[in-house]
């Protein structure tokens, strides 16, 4: 295994299709798959009204996790990202998340951004086993 370091997570971050946010809701946890854009040292998502949406302005802290898979050199890698989560408001931040590659996997209205600014960066590469 290797530890990678914070630039490295960050190229492979911008390569992810999914990623997944983890956010305490109440006095549970909650997972959600989201199509997120690196932006800078921040990652953005676009989400519709929901429990993604409501958790963000309680939630003290967030997680974003992403992995990958490169079969030529059968190697996995995964990526964590921890800090916080704010719904983008200001016009100025709502048009810079609108000129983001965000793909979504659904046709669900998804009028809202959400940019998570991490507290913490890390990630690893590993080698996938043949078993």
């Amino acid at each position: 295994m290797t530890i990678l370091d914070e630039t490295t997570c960050w190229e492979l971050l911008s390569t992810a299709d999914v990623c997944r946010l983890a956010v305490a809701v109440g006095n549970d946890l909650e997972v959600f798959p989201v199509n997120a854009a690196v932006d800078g040292g921040t990652l953005v998502f676009s989400t519709g009204e929901g429990t993604k949406l409501a958790a963000v302005p309680i939630a003290r802290s967030v997680a974003v996790e992403a992995d990958g898979y490169d079969a030529a050199t059968r190697e996995a890698w995964s990526v964590v990202v921890k800090g916080y989560a704010e719904r983008l408001e200001h016009f100025y931040d709502i048009e810079r998340a609108e000129s983001l590659a965000l793909r979504s996997w659904s046709d669900h209205p998804k009028q809202w951004f959400v940019r998570v600014t991490p507290r913490s960066v890390s990630g690893r590469r590993f080698a996938v086993s043949s078993r």
